[in-house]
């Protein structure tokens, strides 16, 4: 079952119990894109030294998807549809897992909530906001995103 629908259980504890789900299923794509998280997660828990968090699987499963979107990406400019298809699948696996992403409104709500807290009068004090805003938002939106409404609000 996706994040948005059980958040009690810890997230790694979900993925395996819906590995054997789909394992019994015989959900060829469900398997393949769930191995490959837990894969992921249990690399970066050997890399980190110490248990994972829910932030820091969710932080591996947004990485995740930002690599099926640079593949879905590249499977296009290489016409390969059936490879764009499969990997279009698995995305949409991960992104079940993941919290719901705030909308730009919602971000820039929040950025200039954290503007008016820190007092911040232009791109210089950038570093002031965006060290408050990042962890509130963390795995709810993009930080690229986050970045570009921040330099705009800062700047206009």
């Amino acid at each position: 079952m996706p994040l948005q629908q059980e958040t009690r259980m810890a997230l790694i504890d979900r993925l395996r119990e819906d590995l054997n789900q789909a394992l019994r299923k015989g959900d060829k794509t469900r398997l393949s894109a769930i191995r490959l998280l837990i894969s992921n997660i249990n690399n970066a828990q050997i890399a980190k030294g110490a248990p994972m968090d829910d932030g820091d699987v969710i932080a591996v499963m947004n990485k995740q998807a930002k690599q099926h979107r640079e593949s879905i990406e590249a499977f296009r400019k290489g016409n390969r549809p059936d490879l764009v298809a499969k990997e279009e699948a698995e995305l949409a696996i991960v992104l079940d897992y993941l919290p719901q992403q705030m909308s730009r409104e919602e971000i820039v709500a929040a950025a200039r909530k954290v503007i008016e807290e820190v007092g911040a009068q232009g791109p210089g004090e950038k570093g002031k906001v965006m060290s408050k805003l990042m962890p509130q938002l963390k795995g709810k939106a993009p930080g690229a995103e986050i970045n570009a409404i921040v330099t705009e609000l800062l700047s206009g």
